[in-house]
């Protein structure tokens, strides 16, 4: 669920992240240190979203002179947070909802406003985060183009005169999570005709939901999914999926104001829709995400 897990691996991942950054080169921000003379290392975790959205930061960095390494497929936030703590590793994708978790499981903040300034407070030493784009990748509930239109639906809340009629599929966690049915009971009264246990907003959601096996399915918000099948997201005004914003995360003391600048450029054009335009020409173009990160910095001014 979410970006809390998504972009966390096990232990092997994490040595093998170590490992294939090499150990004690001077010039390796995995190595401890903050040896990059001058350059600013740029980070990515191993899915790839993250690695197109460091290669935007990477490239809309350069496009301003800044000298720029690339350090993308790192499995573990773990491992990843203690670089960027160092100053090894300067400036890395992260989702707001799913940072604060790991710093701080029992925060409820929920909004954009509230988790960003939950997050200044509690991200540790050198750390912040600059400014958060409009674009999410979090949980949503998406039905096709054909039951939105006969519903009319565009928010969650417009299922509740119909959810008793539709049948609701996802993770089998989603049906105890309070981002999940019980949230979904408790802050917009849906109760549903059933709820049918699949995978994690995968294609056995996505084929349950094409056939009408299921008439909502959980999914995120810019999986290509969604755009190829022409589905429908459903906006969450109440906020029971908490926010989920992509944020430039960087360690203050070696990012510059012509460095943040730059980032916060990004995050003023960066929206879901974009987000989830690009990760669908990767997925089904397999096109390289340095072409689609350039293509989209030119679209945007930013190239």
């Amino acid at each position: 669920m979410s970006r809390i897990t998504r972009g966390a691996a096990v232990l092997v991942a994490a040595v093998l992240a170590l490992t294939a950054c090499g150990g004690g080169n001077d010039d390796d921000p995995l190595g401890g240190g903050d040896k990059g003379g001058g350059k600013i290392v740029v980070g990515g975790a191993d899915f790839p979203e993250s690695g197109l959205i460091g290669e935007i930061y990477a490239q809309a960095l350069e496009a301003k002179g800044v000298q720029v390494e690339r350090k993308f497929g790192i499995g573990s936030r773990e491992v990843y947070m203690k670089q960027v703590e160092s100053g090894a590793i300067q400036v890395f994708p992260e989702y707001n909802g799913a940072l604060l978790a790991y710093l701080d499981k029992t925060d409820a903040a929920t909004t954009k406003d509230q988790v960003d300034a939950a997050l200044k407070q509690k991200l540790p030493g050198d750390l912040t985060i600059l400014d958060p784009a409009q674009a999410e990748d979090k949980d949503t509930l998406a039905v096709t183009s054909e039951t939105a239109s006969k519903y009319k639906l565009t928010s969650i809340a417009d299922l509740k005169p119909v959810a008793g009629q539709l049948v609701l599929g996802g993770p089998p966690e989603f049906k105890t999570r309070k981002q999940g049915v019980i949230g979904l009971q408790d802050v917009y009264g849906l109760k549903f005709k059933e709820f049918k246990s699949l995978d994690t907003a995968g294609p056995i959601t996505v084929s349950n939901l094409k056939s009408g096996k299921i008439q909502v399915a959980n999914l995120f918000s810019t999986d290509a999914a969604i755009k190829k099948n022409s589905f429908v997201g459903l906006t969450d005004p109440q906020n029971v999926f908490g926010a989920q914003n992509v944020v430039p995360l960087v360690n203050k003391t070696k990012v510059d104001a012509t460095a943040q600048a730059a980032l916060n450029a990004v995050s003023a054009k960066l929206t879901t829709d974009g987000l989830l335009a690009m990760n669908t020409e990767m997925a089904d173009k397999k096109t390289d995400p340095a072409t689609v990160a350039k293509n989209w910095l030119s679209q945007n001014g930013l190239g």
